[in-house]
């Protein structure tokens, strides 16, 4: 498709009651920083922006993902309860080994496992939920 009707992904927006926590720990586990001006402020100082939007880019400038504050959140039950996952991010290693160091570092992030597949035949997996309950995998490609 090209022209007046083509379209480009530009972000993928996480609702959350605390952006600056979920925008931290996406920052950590991705390696991405903070559009100019939506960083934390210093110690001591109140967040102004960390209250409504923040937005997370590579390193080259190009957005990623961006948090939107919300109120009130029902965290995701997927899979076993009645709220489903409503979205998620697939993230990719190269292999079972980095697989495994990731989801360390998951886990120390403020992350918690969900699903594991790590033994899958095919393409080994692992789903978790980031601190807000988003569900997102990590998987072997």
């Amino acid at each position: 498709m090209s022209g007046a009707n083509a379209l480009t992904l530009h972000q993928v927006v996480l609702d959350s009651t605390d952006i600056r926590g979920l925008a931290e720990f996406y920052r950590s586990l991705l390696g991405l920083v903070y559009r100019p001006g939506d960083e934390p402020p210093e110690a001591g100082r109140p967040d102004e922006r960390g209250q409504d939007w923040l937005v997370l880019h590579t390193a080259d400038g190009r957005p990623r993902l961006a948090f939107q504050h919300v109120g009130r959140l029902t965290r995701p039950t997927w899979p076993d309860g009645p709220v489903p996952q409503q979205l998620h991010l697939d993230l990719s290693v190269s292999s079972v080994e980095e697989l495994t160091a990731q989801h360390e570092r998951v886990l120390s992030l403020g992350g918690r496992l969900l699903s594991d597949n790590k033994q899958g035949p095919e393409e080994p997996f692992r789903v978790y939920a980031d601190p807000a309950g988003h569900p997102f995998c990590i998987f072997v490609d």
